[in-house]
């Protein structure tokens, strides 16, 4: 069975190039169209028990840097604008439903070598695993040094 349209999950950290690399590569075989996803995590909205803080600008330059980041890993690999996808939510559950709203046939995450599947592929691996109505590939990431 070949993919069609395949969404790379991306935390934007120092593994995220190789995720996409991998996924890229994946799509290249399968003629699959490549989309990336990046879920930028809400700050909360208070800080301590009784003092309201607003975070809306820390949250918003989060976000530009999020974008600028995934602006480049994109572009490093000619993956259009359309095909790019910054969301605020809960990336697992953020992954899941863009996969569905994009009809992606595969989820691609990157994983960490650890004990138990958990562990092994990470809380937000794990979440998309049991939220995607779609196949998840884990794909091992190197950790830095």
């Amino acid at each position: 069975m070949a993919y069609k349209k395949i969404l790379v999950a991306v935390d934007l950290g120092e593994t995220s190039a190789g995720v996409i690399d991998k996924a890229h590569k994946l799509a290249l075989g399968q003629g699959a169209q490549i989309h990336v996803l990046h879920a930028v995590e809400p700050l909360s909205i208070t800080y301590g028990g009784d003092i309201p803080m607003d975070f809306s600008s820390i949250q918003d330059e989060i976000y530009e840097q999020a974008r600028d980041q995934l602006s480049r890993l994109c572009a490093a690999k000619a993956i259009p604008e359309s095909q790019r996808h910054l969301v605020v939510g809960r990336p697992e559950n953020e992954i899941a439903a863009t996969a569905s709203d994009l009809n992606a046939d595969l989820i691609v995450v990157g994983s960490h070598a650890r004990f138990g599947l958990a562990l092994l592929l990470g809380s937000t691996a794990d979440g998309v695993l049991h939220h995607a109505k779609c196949d998840v590939l884990a794909v091992r990431v190197a950790e830095p040094d």
